[in-house]
């Protein structure tokens, strides 16, 4: 099975071949910043630290989003709604709610974790498990509703 990495490279050049600019220019980005961690931390990154990439990335367009909706620049928010479309189709499917409560109530009970105070032992073992597959926000507040904070 091929790498993310060769999964972009091939895509870029499909995109090259089907004159698709903006896909083009979406996925060179992506490599940008995947060289630019390669060389920044004189690395090779492997599929998971592609996907943090990716999830920054994704993380950055939403935010610019909220920007650009206030700024009453609907055409940017629209171009960072295709890229966040694309982004995604190169990250692991997402979790349900139901999957994320199940990981949490299973790091709960194996941590044995009582109150928000052992919140950190159960986002590591959650962490670990859901890593690129869900909202790590949206799981920290689940993890905090569910030890009664």
């Amino acid at each position: 099975m091929a790498t993310l990495k060769e999964r972009l490279t091939e895509d870029m050049k499909a995109a090259m071949r089907a004159s698709q600019k903006e896909r083009l220019s979406t996925i060179r980005m992506v490599q940008a910043g995947i060289k630019q961690r390669e060389v920044d931390e004189r690395i090779t990154l492997d599929d998971a630290q592609v996907i943090a990439v990716l999830e920054k990335m994704v993380k950055q367009r939403k935010e610019s989003i909220v920007q650009f909706e206030l700024g009453g620049r609907t055409d940017l928010a629209d171009k960072e709604k295709a890229e966040i479309a694309l982004l995604q189709g190169y990250l692991p499917t997402q979790l349900s709610a139901a999957e994320i409560d199940a990981l949490v109530k299973d790091a709960i009970a194996a941590t044995g974790a009582t109150s928000v105070k052992d919140m950190g032992k159960v986002m590591g073992v959650v962490k670990a498990k859901a890593a690129g597959r869900a909202d790590m926000g949206a799981v920290s507040a689940r993890i905090k509703a569910a030890l009664g904070g």
